[in-house]
C-alpha cells in the first residue's frame, strides 16, 4: 500500500475522517506499513509504553485489555479501520493492550508526533469516549469510578496577565504543556487560558507583537468542573463544549488543575459517555427517541455499580440537556423557514435546577430576539410543540397544560419577558405573577444565546421589593410538608405518600425564596440554601438540616423510581408505604418533621421581625 492509498484509507475511518488533507498526508507519509503473519505479536503495551498508534489496514487482530487475562480468550477481535495502542502512547504508561495477528494482517504504525494532535483534539476526545469505555470497564471489573481530581497529571502553569506572550510560550515549552492559566484581576471569570493554538492564531498569524501582554489575548470562556465531579461528567462537558481543556476548581473557586482529552485515556469512569455522544449525533428523530429511552437503563446501571444518587442525577441532567438540544436541531432542520438563531430555549423547573428524576416533566420557555418576524411566531410555537413530542418519544414526561414553550405564555420576545417580569414584581398577586416568577427564576438557557433572556436579570432586584418578597415567602410556606393531607385521611389513602408534593417541593420553594432574598443566581436547591445560610430566617444549623433532608429524599425518590422502571411501571412520586423498608419509612417521617419545623420557624420569624432584617446575619 503506497502513501496515497493509506491516506485515502485513513480518511474513511475515525478519528482520522475529520482531519484536513494536509494532516492526513503527513500521517500517511510518516507511517510504517508492516505485514504480519498468523500468531505474530504486534504489540505488547503491558511491557513497554507504545510510541505509535496502530491501525488495522487488512485482516484481523485479537486484543487483550487486561494483563491478568492474557492466557484466556481475547477481549475483542478487531478488523480493518480499528485503532489500538493509543492509550499507552498518550499516557506514556504500560497500560496495554496486547495485540496478536489472527491471520495475515497489514498494520499501519503512525508515530506519536503526527497522530497525537488528532487524538487529543475535541474530535479525538469523542473517539476516546466511544472506544475506551468498554475496555476500561473490563479492566476495572466494571466497578471503579474516577473523580476528576484523579485525572490531574501535574501542577498547572499559572502566569500573570502582564506576562509577555513570548515569555509564556517559552515557559509552556519548558514545562512541556500545551496551555497556561492566566489569573485574572477582574471580570466574570477568575481564570483564563492561553493555548498553543491561541498563540499561533493571535501572535504568529494575527500579527501581535511578542511583547503583547498575555492578558489581552486570553480565552475567558474556558469550561470548569469542581473537585468531586466524576470523570464522566467532566468528559461530557468537554465534548459538549468542544473544549481542548477543562479547569478543575475547589469549593472556594481556586484552581487545582487542568485536564485535557489525553487524561481520560486511563479513566474507568466513562460510563454513560458513549450514550451521551450517540444522543448528540442522532441522525433522525426516530434514532433520538430510541437512544433516549436507553437513558433510564443507564441510570439503573450507574446506581447499581456504586455511583451516588447525586452524581447519577447530575449525569441524567446532562443527558436531558443533550436530548433537548438535539431535538431542537432535528425539528428545525425540517423547518428551514424558521431561523434557529432567533430564540433561546430555557429549561425550567427541576430540569433548570439540574435536579430531574425520571418522573419529572420537561418544562420550558423561549425568549425570542426582539427583531423576530412576528408573523413567524405561530410557526415557531408549532415547532416547539414538535420538540416536546420528540422528547416524549424519548421517554421524557410532558405536561401539555404546564410550562412548555409551545404555549404563548411561555414564548415571548425578550422585551415582552422584561415587561412581564416587572409587572409580576410590582403586583405578584395578579395574573399568577408569583407562580410565573417562581418558574422563570429556575430558568436555565441551554440552547441559543445564553445572554438573551432578560427576565432573570429583572428578578435579580426582587429583594428590593419588600411587599413582593413577603408575598413570595407566604407562597413558599403555603405548601406545607406533611405525611398526609386531610383528603388522604378522608379517602383512606394514607397508605401512600407523595414525596414530591409533601416533602421535595416545600424545600425547593424555600430554597428559591432564600436565593432571591440574598440576590443569589445559583439554581440547585442545596446551593441556594447554602447561599442564604447564616441569616435570622435561615441559621446555619437549620440549613444543614434541610440540606441533608433534601439529599436523603432525592436519593430515596430516585432509587424507588428506578425500581418502578425495572418492574415495567411508570415512574411516580407516589410512594406506597408498605413497599418502603422500615428504615426508609423512618427517614421520610423524620425528614418531613424537620422540614415542617423549619417552615413553622420561618413563618414565626417573618411575623416578629421587619423584612429588612430577614437576611441580616443571625445573632
Amino acid at each position: 500500500m503506497d502513501r496515497t492509498d493509506l491516506e485515502q484509507f485513513l480518511a474513511r475511518h475515525p478519528p482520522f475522517a475529520e482531519l484536513d488533507p494536509g494532516t492526513l498526508a503527513e500521517m500517511a507519509g510518516a507511517a510504517r506499513v508492516v505485514p504480519h503473519g498468523a500468531g505474530d505479536l504486534i504489540l505488547d503495551a503491558f511491557l513497554d509504553p507504545s510510541v505509535e498508534t496502530f491501525v488495522v489496514v487488512e485482516g484481523e487482530v485479537d486484543v487483550w485489555d487486561d494483563r491478568d487475562r492474557i492466557l484466556e480468550a481475547a477481549d475483542e477481535r478487531l478488523g480493518p479501520g480499528a485503532v489500538f495502542g493509543f492509550s499507552a502512547m498518550l499516557t506514556e504508561r504500560s497500560v496495554g493492550p496486547r495485540v496478536v495477528a489472527v491471520g495475515d494482517v497489514v498494520v499501519a504504525a503512525i508515530p506519536a508526533a503526527v497522530v497525537e494532535p488528532a487524538l487529543t483534539s475535541a474530535e479525538g476526545a469523542r473517539f476516546l469516549a466511544e472506544h475506551l469505555s468498554a475496555a476500561l470497564r473490563r479492566a476495572t471489573g466494571n466497578q471503579a469510578y474516577s473523580l476528576v481530581e484523579e485525572l490531574i497529571a501535574g501542577k498547572p502553569l499559572l502566569v500573570e496577565p502582564s506576562a509577555e506572550v513570548a515569555e509564556v510560550a517559552v515557559r509552556m515549552t519548558e514545562h512541556g504543556v500545551g496551555c497556561a492559566v492566566v489569573e485574572l484581576a477582574d471580570g466574570p471569570s477568575r481564570y483564563g487560558l492561553v493555548t498553543d493554538a491561541l498563540l499561533r492564531s493571535q501572535v504568529l498569524a494575527g500579527g501581535r507583537a511578542p511583547t503583547t501582554p498575555v492578558g489581552t489575548i486570553v480565552d475567558v470562556e474556558v469550561p470548569a468542573v469542581d473537585l468531586g465531579d466524576t470523570a464522566a461528567e467532566a468528559l461530557m462537558l468537554m465534548l459538549e463544549r468542544d473544549a481542548g481543556y477543562l479547569l478543575v476548581l475547589d469549593d472556594a473557586g481556586l484552581l487545582r488543575g487542568v485536564v485535557e482529552p489525553r487524561d481520560f485515556a486511563v479513566s474507568p469512569s466513562t460510563a454513560g459517555v458513549s450514550l451521551h455522544e450517540q444522543l448528540r449525533r442522532a441522525s433522525s428523530v426516530a434514532e433520538l427517541g430510541r437512544r433516549g429511552r436507553q437513558v433510564t437503563a443507564m441510570m439503573i446501571d450507574l446506581l447499581a455499580r456504586g455511583l451516588t444518587s447525586g452524581r447519577v442525577i447530575a449525569i441524567y441532567s446532562a443527558m436531558i440537556d443533550t436530548l433537548v438540544r438535539r431535538a431542537i436541531e432535528l425539528v428545525f432542520d425540517q423547518h428551514p423557514e424558521l431561523p434557529i438563531d432567533a430564540f433561546t430555549w430555557l429549561s425550567l423547573g427541576s430540569n433548570g435546577r439540574r435536579e430531574a428524576v425520571p418522573s419529572s416533566d420537561v418544562d420550558s420557555a423561549v425568549a425570542f430576539i426582539d427583531t423576530v418576524d412576528h408573523t413567524l411566531i405561530g410557526g415557531y410555537r408549532v415547532a416547539f410543540d414538535e420538540v416536546h413530542a420528540v422528547l416524549a418519544s424519548a421517554g421524557l414526561s410532558r405536561d401539555d397544560h404546564g410550562a412548555i414553550a409551545s404555549r404563548a405564555a411561555f414564548s415571548r420576545t425578550n422585551a415582552e419577558w422584561r415587561s412581564a417580569g416587572l409587572r409580576w414584581m410590582s403586583a405578584p398577586h395578579k395574573n399568577q405573577g408569583a407562580v410565573m416568577a417562581s418558574l422563570l427564576v429556575d430558568g436555565r438557557p441551554i440552547y441559543g444565546d445564553p445572554g438573551l433572556p432578560a427576565v432573570s436579570h429583572v428578578f435579580s432586584d426582587l429583594r428590593q421589593h419588600k411587599g413582593t418578597m413577603r408575598l413570595l415567602l407566604q407562597e413558599s410556606l403555603a405548601h406545607r410538608a406533611k405525611l398526609h393531607s386531610m383528603l388522604d385521611v378522608l379517602t383512606r389513602r394514607s397508605d401512600t405518600f407523595d414525596i414530591k408534593t409533601y416533602a421535595i417541593l416545600p424545600i425547593v420553594n424555600l430554597a428559591r425564596w432564600a436565593a432571591l432574598s440574598v440576590g443569589s443566581a445559583v439554581l440547585p436547591t442545596t446551593d441556594r440554601l447554602r447561599a442564604a445560610a447564616g441569616s435570622a430566617m435561615l441559621p446555619e444549623e437549620r440549613v444543614q438540616i434541610i440540606v441533608e433532608a433534601f439529599e436523603v429524599l432525592q436519593r430515596l425518590r430516585l432509587r424507588y423510581q428506578l425500581l418502578q422502571v425495572q418492574r415495567g411501571e411508570q415512574p411516580s412520586d407516589l410512594l406506597t408505604m408498605d413497599r418502603l423498608s422500615p428504615i426508609d419509612r423512618s427517614i421520610v417521617t423524620q425528614a418531613v418533621r424537620e422540614i415542617a419545623a423549619i417552615q413553622r420557624r420561618m413563618d414565626n420569624v417573618s411575623q416578629r421581625i421587619p423584612i429588612g432584617d430577614w437576611t441580616a446575619p443571625e445573632t
